[in-house]
């Protein structure tokens, strides 16, 4: 077995018997190295954004202290969420290894099908309702973002 999938792969079972989250792990590795790695840690965290990739994610830049994880792959014990998944590209991780499958997950009750089919066309709005709001104002602090010489785009 890979050894970042087995690093991976104990961390989800550990959950196993902490019962801090849901049976995921998962690990960031640069030039070989494990920069970060984390478990699932929505029920300890009382956090629904708590899932192993972000945690990881969350880990990795705090050691490497930046936000960009560009040169970086993850390992993880299953198929990314659709939040993991956006995380992950906002972190600049271009590669991703799973075990498991989005299909596996939904076998033990982890159903993020759903979620799958809002985002083709994003018009359920029995998941979710999106509704424009204050943008005359809104747009302001935008407008001013883009006049500064020394902002920073991530």
């Amino acid at each position: 077995m890979n050894i970042y999938m087995a690093s991976a792969k104990k961390l989800a079972e550990r959950n196993l018997k902490t019962h801090d989250g849901g049976p995921f792990g998962a690990v960031v590795v640069k030039n070989g190295k494990i920069i970060g790695r984390a478990s699932n840690c929505v029920i300890k965290n009382n956090d629904p954004t708590a899932h192993a990739e972000i945690m990881a994610i969350r880990a990795a830049c705090a050691k490497i202290k930046s936000y960009d994880l560009s040169g970086c792959e993850l390992y993880t014990s299953c198929y990314p969420c659709p939040m993991c998944l956006s995380a992950i590209i906002w972190a600049n991780i271009k590669t991703v290894y799973y075990g498991n499958t989005k299909q596996d997950a939904a076998n033990i009750g982890f159903r993020d099908d759903f979620m799958y089919e809002y985002l083709k066309n994003l018009k359920n709005t029995k998941v979710l309702k999106l509704k424009p709001l204050n943008r005359k104002e809104t747009i302001k602090t935008f407008d001013d973002f883009a006049k500064q010489k020394n902002k920073i785009i991530y």
